[in-house]
């Protein structure tokens, strides 16, 4: 009777091993350790260290890491985007596409720094609001802090790009960065076009997602470049009537009935 209860107990156990050996696919299986959770995040980028030199980034130097295994982000100059792969605490950066804005030089010094440092195998290490990423040499790395949304409302929007139905695009050379745009809670919206400063009154559904403009924005008189005049005179006949609006996080996108309009990211005031 010995031989059929060892035949008994041993079934069992080579059916929970075999069990085992199939279980735990996908990214960290078996290694104990959990992915970092960047899925879906937003980052302020604070400096970058590119063989072993140390630049702290200027204003507006950011990354977005989506859902999709793509990020996303601001270089201080151009945008640009790239795929991640993330296996426990390792994020593989392969670059991806960048915008060709010129920009001064110490901007497009610091951008190559960024998107050389961003790329290949980075190690992660989340401190509280902080997300480090180097390689495995430490002599290359990004320093981040989380970034929180901000609302529609009293956000002050630096205008970055321009929309023509699913083609989104730089300004134009030349253009400059002064337009800009705040919605307060009043209803009023203020700002600037590229060239002169505008005030008009608008309407927020927001279970519509629709901005509405009342009438024709009132402006200065000031004359300005030829680029910056162009781009004035697109925003203005933009900002007049009816307007969809999707906020994304730290981004808002404005757009009319035929696909055209524009993009704006928040900005410190």
């Amino acid at each position: 009777m010995s031989k059929p209860r060892a035949l008994v107990v041993l079934v069992p156990l080579l059916l929970l091993t075999a069990c085992g050996a199939e279980g735990g696919t996908g990214s960290g299986a078996g290694a104990g350790e959990p992915d970092l959770p960047v899925a879906g995040t937003h980052w302020t980028v604070g400096a970058v260290t590119l063989d072993g030199r140390r630049s702290v980034a200027p204003d507006g130097t950011r990354v977005d890491f989506g859902k999709d295994g793509r990020a996303h982000g601001n270089s201080g100059c151009n945008t640009f985007d790239a795929g991640v792969v993330v296996r426990g605490d390792t994020l593989t950066v392969s670059p991806g596409g960048v915008t060709g804005i010129g920009c001064p030089a110490d901007r497009q010094r610091f951008e190559k720094e960024l998107l050389k440092a961003f790329s290949g195998p980075l190690k992660g290490t989340m401190k509280g609001d902080g997300l480090r990423l180097a390689s495995a040499d430490g002599r290359n790395g990004v320093e981040l802090t989380a970034e929180d949304g901000v609302p529609l409302r009293g956000t002050p929007w630096k205008v970055d790009g321009l929309v023509s139905g699913d083609t989104a695009s730089s300004l134009p050379a030349g253009s400059g960065a002064k337009a800009r745009l705040v919605l307060g809670a009043d209803g009023k919206l203020t700002g600037n076009l590229g060239c002169n400063d505008f005030s008009a009154t608008a309407r927020v559904d927001e279970e519509a997602r629709t901005l509405t403009v009342e009438g024709p924005a009132a402006t200065t008189r000031m004359m300005c470049t030829s680029p910056q005049m162009k781009l004035e005179t697109r925003l203005y006949e933009l900002l007049d009537g009816p307007l969809s609006y999707r906020l994304n996080h730290r981004t808002l996108t404005l757009t009319d009935a035929s696909g055209e309009g524009l993009t704006a990211t928040a900005s410190a005031r």
